[in-house]
């Protein structure tokens, strides 16, 4: 009799090497092992998410430098997580780690601007395109701020988002659709307000479902990737993004573009790339190289919206800022990566690899029979335990397989490779040699041999 197979694969066969990679895994970090256990931190963790590592228990981290991590126990792992993007660029790349240095001796934060801000402002045009800057900590931080100027320019109180979009933690993102309707993401810790009152959801690349949302006119922003990866990653339909931009225009909302993941599609993001033309852009994580730090832009038009509806409001706190955000230490590191780090020889180094990763991906799933498909946008890439491609978020979601993910991510990272915890997500850096891709492949496909 056929057992009932979990994304082609016999649950037998994933179960007995769920057991032994973990056993594996935890021989070879006891070190590790041992210096964690009673910690206080919550649950063991300085941050709530380091939970959704599959692994027995976390490695310490001894060192990273380039693409390469070292843990407490010795073990050499080739990262191709990357810090879910923030070290896209590399670990401590040079011009960064200099200039982390020598501002570190200037002063880490005092509120006011330095050469190295107006620099960084000259860099970010330069690299993405004509629009008047501001300074966050975080593309969350970011994100909120912009919609706080969309709702201010429009006086609308809603933001359209897309079913399983990212965002960060904004919380006007946190909606999903079910039946159709827009609700609160199941799973909130603490939430008490009805998000449905700031925001709706429609399915990516349905631009029918955008333009029904409009309609209602209290639609202030579209806020959207240019991809999808929150979840299994899904790729713009042809037009799709052509469509926003002119719905957007005719019925009087802003559309706001987040690259917090998707400036891995080439040297000034997707946007750059591909001529999208935002009211409000939005880049995060890996933008001063790994330093904490988002950037928002208005365009022209929309910033003389923002000067108009500024002069009018009332006295008082503008809901936007943080002390800590627009540091020098901040545009040091901008200033560096945009200029040194972050350059089109860089991205074609990434992309080609990217490509000769993708590739092989895809040969070991066709070699081994597997009902999975491999995806890539610039120097981020996936493989999906599904068929593809995906049209939409609630597609994206069905094709997780946690049950198989997480026993392959603990199996690659036992053969020396880390991919992203969240999904099935790699990145190439600047940093990352083709023997380490050629690594990654190998192991992949040593995984999928004793999975089938």
């Amino acid at each position: 009799m056929t057992p009932n197979l979990i994304a082609g694969i016999d649950p037998a066969r994933l179960e007995a090497l769920r057991q032994a990679e973990a056993q594996t895994y935890a021989a070879a970090r006891p070190k590790s092992a041992a210096a964690l256990a009673g910690n206080t931190f919550l649950d063991g963790v300085p941050l709530h998410w380091m939970r959704d590592w599959p692994m027995p228990h976390l490695p310490l981290v001894a060192s990273a430098k380039g693409a390469t991590i070292t843990d407490l126990d010795g073990n050499e792992i080739n990262d191709f997580c990357l810090g879910d993007t923030g070290s896209m660029f590399g670990h401590s790349p040079r011009p960064v780690a200099r200039a982390i240095k020598a501002q570190a001796g200037r002063g880490l934060t005092y509120m006011l601007p330095t050469e190295a801000a107006l620099e960084a402002g000259r860099l970010l045009t330069a690299t993405f395109g004509d629009f008047r800057w501001q300074i966050a900590t975080t593309a969350t931080d970011a994100n909120r701020f912009a919609l706080r100027v969309a709702r201010a320019v429009t006086g609308r109180p809603k933001v359209l988002v897309f079913n399983g979009c990212y965002h960060g933690t904004v919380d006007d993102a946190m909606v999903c659709l079910q039946g159709g309707r827009t609700v609160n993401r199941p799973g909130l810790m603490g939430q008490v307000a009805d998000l449905t009152q700031l925001a709706t959801a429609a399915e990516f690349n349905d631009l029918a479902s955008v333009e029904a949302a409009l309609r209602t006119g209290d639609i202030a922003a579209i806020l959207t990737e240019p991809v999808m990866t929150n979840s299994c990653m899904v790729l713009p339909a042809p037009g799709f993004h052509d469509g926003l931009r002119a719905l957007a225009t005719q019925y009087g909302a802003l559309l706001i573009i987040d690259e917090t993941h998707t400036i891995s599609s080439g040297h000034g993001g997707y946007t750059r790339v591909h001529g999208l033309q935002p009211d409000i852009f939005v880049v995060g994580k890996c933008v001063a190289g790994g330093m904490p730090t988002a950037v928002w832009g208005l365009s022209p038009a929309t910033a003389e919206r923002y000067r108009t509806a500024d002069a009018a409001r009332a006295p008082g706190h503008s809901g936007m800022g943080t002390t800590l955000s627009a540091n020098p230490m901040q545009f040091a590191c901008l200033q560096a990566t945009l200029s040194e780090v972050m350059t089109p020889e860089a991205y074609a180094h990434m992309e080609a690899l990217a490509e000769t990763l993708q590739q092989g991906l895809a040969a070991a799933i066709a070699a081994h029979g597997l009902p999975w498909h491999a995806i890539r946008v610039g120097a981020r890439v996936e493989f999906i335990c599904a068929p593809g491609p995906l049209r939409n978020g609630t597609e994206a979601a069905a094709a997780h397989v946690p049950a198989v993910e997480s026993a392959v991510h603990v199996a690659l990272l036992n053969r020396g490779c880390l991919i992203a915890p969240f999904h099935n997500m790699m990145l190439i850096s600047p940093a990352t040699r083709p023997a380490q891709v050629k690594a990654l492949i190998r192991a992949f496909g040593a995984v999928l041999k004793e999975l089938t």
